[in-house]
């Protein structure tokens, strides 16, 4: 992150990154991923730095593969 300060960037979330407990309707379910709250901490680290985030996005929802609506939960809260 000290590399980017003051740098433009666009930050990409792919919200496979999670272990299916915490994000079960994704297009890749893969076990052994991060939690949600290492997922929120990142996300806090980048925000307390000097990097320029002009936008970003969350990929990979799979609402049609979702048994719940924890994936969606998730997601808003990122």
């Amino acid at each position: 992150l000290p590399k980017l300060a003051g740098r433009p960037v666009y930050v990409t979330i792919d919200i496979d990154v999670l272990d299916p407990a915490h994000a079960p309707g994704t297009g890749t379910v893969d076990a052994g991923g991060i939690t949600s709250k290492e997922l929120l901490a990142s996300i806090h680290e980048i925000a307390r730095t000097d990097v320029n985030v002009g936008g970003g996005d969350l990929v990979e929802g799979a609402p049609v593969n979702a048994q719940s609506e924890q994936t969606g939960n998730t997601a808003s809260k990122l």
